[in-house]
């Protein structure tokens, strides 16, 4: 596991071979195996409280600042980038330049299996995203999203809303 300039709360779990980097973690948070979550000097990745993350998932926060919200649940193979584009090619860059921006997850999402995650996206609280997603922009509070790219599913009805906040 590599780990440098890193700030965890209590109780944390991080399987062995999972690795992070850049981070401050919030108590009661789950890391499984084959795991990758980090930031950079620049960026220091936040993740907050009671977060759960699934079987080989990768949190980038290298090119942007990326904030975990509290008890967010990633399943297996999620994705989240800062940064994408062809890294290797100046020439490619002329016409796909990389794209970097922040990434912010609200408190209580739940984000399904095999999600990709595009950088400048904000996902509100209480948001749902399914599984094998592509999420390129930014949804609301209570939205459940779905497809390729995502798109508003429906949003929680307010019987849904008050039995969360019960």
């Amino acid at each position: 596991m590599i780990t440098s300039n890193i700030d965890l709360g209590k109780n944390i779990s991080i399987e062995r071979d999972a690795s992070i980097n850049n981070v401050k973690i919030g108590d009661h948070t789950k890391i499984a195996s084959g795991v990758r979550i980090f930031g950079s000097l620049n960026f220091q990745l936040e993740v907050g409280e009671n977060c759960y993350f699934g079987l080989d998932s990768i949190v980038e926060g290298f090119n942007a600042k990326v904030t975990i919200g509290n008890h967010v649940s990633f399943a297996q193979n999620v994705n989240l980038m800062s940064g994408s584009g062809p890294n290797a090619s100046e020439v490619m860059q002329r016409i796909f330049p990389i794209l970097k921006g922040e990434v912010h997850i609200g408190n209580h999402t739940w984000i399904g299996a095999s999600v990709v995650i595009m950088p400048n996206v904000t996902l509100g609280n209480y948001c749902v995203v399914a599984a094998n997603s592509f999420v390129n922009k930014s949804f609301p509070d209570y939205s459940i999203i779905g497809g390729s790219p995502a798109k508003l599913i429906r949003t929680l009805t307010k019987e849904e809303i008050e039995k969360l906040h019960e």
